[in-house]
């Protein structure tokens, strides 16, 4: 995914602010690409083609575990994210949280709770070091787990 770095700014401070509670939200991303797959409009300059989608939005979410082992979204709280998302000509690229206490990897739990987002990216928010946080994205399909590189992008301005 590319991101422009406001945006994953955007991502730390979500996670240093819930810390030491887990973050969670959404991205929004512009709409024809595939989880790393060509960015519309063709690569970022300097990217090879068949790159990946281009971040455009972060959307906060409440973590109604307040959990520092665990996410929960309200079930209506992701349909209005969503619907935001696609009235603004955009569509879901990836879902986001933060491990408080480890290296941004997929925990088993996370792994489990992606059989039921297929196709969508897991941007998650190390903070094991908070002073030095990790960012990392994965595909999860069928249990298996492919790190996607999140690259700095350009900023793209919202529609609407």
């Amino acid at each position: 995914m590319l991101i422009a770095p406001d945006l994953l700014q955007q991502l730390i401070a979500h996670a240093l602010q819930e810390a030491p509670n887990e973050c969670c939200g959404v991205i929004a991303s512009e709409p024809g690409a595939a989880p790393g797959g060509p960015a519309p409009g063709g690569p970022e300059p300097g990217a090879a083609p068949g790159g990946p989608s281009r971040a455009v939005r972060v959307h906060r979410a409440r973590n109604t575990a307040a959990s520092p082992l665990r996410f929960e979204i309200d079930g209506l709280e992701v349909l209005k994210l969503i619907e935001a998302i696609e009235r603004d000509g955009l569509e879901l690229g990836a879902i986001y949280h933060s491990h408080t206490r480890t290296a941004p990897r997929p925990s088993q739990t996370d792994i489990n709770f992606a059989a039921h987002w297929p196709g969508v990216e897991w941007v998650i928010v190390g903070l094991a070091d908070p002073g030095s946080p990790g960012v990392r994205s994965y595909l999860i399909d069928g249990g298996a787990v492919s790190e996607v590189e999140l690259r700095p992008g350009s900023a793209v301005p919202p529609r609407g």
